[in-house]
C-alpha cells in the first residue's frame, strides 16, 4: 500500500539523507589518510553486502532479487562505480563544499543523456537547465584559475558517471525492485574495488574500522532515506531539500577541516540549483 503524502515526513527522511551524506563525506576524508580510493570502495561494498544479507535473510532470501537483466545491472554499476571513484577521490583532494557543488552537475548531465538515449524531449526548460548548469560549472572551476585541479575534474567526471547510472536505473525500475537494484550495486561493485585495491593493499588501522562501517552504512542509508522521502512527497518538494547538502557540508568542512568558503562556489552552485528547479517545475507542469 503506498504511503500517504506528508511534507513533514519527507522533510524528516531528507534530514536523514543529509546526515548520511555528511557522515559519508567525513568518513571518506578520514579513510583517505590511510587507504586508497579503490580500497575504500571495496570495504564500503563489503559492509553493504553484509547489511543487505542480513536484510534479505529476514525477507525470504534471494528470491526477491532474482533478475533477467544482469547485463544492464552490470552496465549501470560500472557507471555508478566510476561516479563513486570520482566522488571519493575528490573528497581526498579538494574542499568538501567544492565536491558537493560540482556534484550538482549530475542532474544536468542526466537531462542531456535522457534526451540522447531515452528520447526525452529537449524542452526550453531543459535547455535552460543545461545552460545554467554549464555556467555554474565554469564559475566554480574557473578555467585558467587555481580552482581547476585533478580533484575537481575527478568529481566532474564522477558526476557524469552518476548521471549515466541514473539513466540506466530508469530503464531498470520498469522490471526491478529497489532492493534488487541496491543488491546488485553492492555485489557487483565489490570485485570492481577489490581487484585494483590488491595492487596496493594494506589493512586499515584499528582507528579506521569504525569509519569503514560509517561509510558502508551511510551509503545505503542515504539511498534509502531519499527513496522514502520520494514516496511521501513530489520531487519538486524533495529535490530542493537535497540542495541543503551544500551549505551543510560547507559548515562541516569549515568546522572540522578549516576549509575556506569560496563565494564563487556558492554563486555557481546557485545557478545549477535554479536550473534544476526550473526543469523540475516544467516537468511537473507538463505532467498536470
Amino acid at each position: 500500500m503506498p504511503a500517504a503524502p506528508s511534507i513533514a515526513g519527507a522533510a524528516l527522511w531528507m534530514l536523514g539523507a543529509l546526515a548520511c551524506f555528511a557522515a559519508m563525506a567525513i568518513g571518506g576524508r578520514e579513510l583517505a589518510a590511510e587507504l586508497g580510493t579503490f580500497q575504500i570502495l571495496f570495504l564500503r561494498s563489503v559492509v553493504g553486502v553484509l547489511a543487505l544479507a542480513a536484510l534479505l535473510a529476514g525477507r525470504g532470501g534471494l528470491a526477491e532479487v532474482r533478475t533477467r537483466r544482469a547485463g544492464l545491472h552490470l552496465l549501470r554499476n560500472l557507471a555508478h562505480f566510476g561516479g563513486q571513484y570520482g566522488w571519493f577521490l575528490g573528497i581526498a583532494l579538494i574542499p568538501l563544499a567544492q565536491v558537493f557543488a560540482i556534484e550538482f552537475t549530475a542532474p544536468i548531465w542526466t537531462v542531456l543523456l535522457a534526451m540522447l538515449f531515452l528520447g526525452e524531449r529537449a524542452s526550453p526548460a531543459r535547455v535552460g537547465a543545461v545552460a545554467l548548469g554549464i555556467a555554474g560549472v565554469l564559475l566554480i572551476l574557473r578555467p585558467g584559475g587555481e580552482a581547476v585541479s585533478p580533484g575537481a575534474l575527478a568529481v566532474l567526471g564522477g558526476a557524469f558517471c552518476y548521471a549515466l547510472s541514473y539513466v540506466l536505473t530508469k530503464r531498470l525500475v520498469a522490471t526491478e525492485s529497489p532492493i534488487a537494484i541496491v543488491f546488485y550495486m553492492t555485489v557487483m561493485q565489490l570485485p570492481l574495488g577489490l581487484v585494483p585495491a590488491l595492487f596496493d593493499w594494506h589493512w586499515p588501522s584499528a582507528a579506521m574500522w569504525p569509519w569503514v562501517v560509517v561509510v558502508g552504512l551511510t551509503a545505503l542509508g542515504a539511498h534509502y532515506c531519499i527513496s522514502r522521502a520520494m514516496a511521501l512527497a513530489d520531487a519538486m518538494v524533495v529535490v530542493p531539500m537535497d540542495f541543503l547538502r551544500l551549505p551543510l557540508i560547507a559548515m562541516v568542512g569549515a568546522v572540522f577541516y578549516a576549509e575556506p568558503l569560496d563565494p564563487w562556489l556558492f554563486v555557481g552552485a546557485a545557478l545549477m540549483v535554479v536550473g534544476n528547479l526550473l526543469n523540475l517545475r516544467a516537468a511537473r507542469a507538463a505532467a498536470r
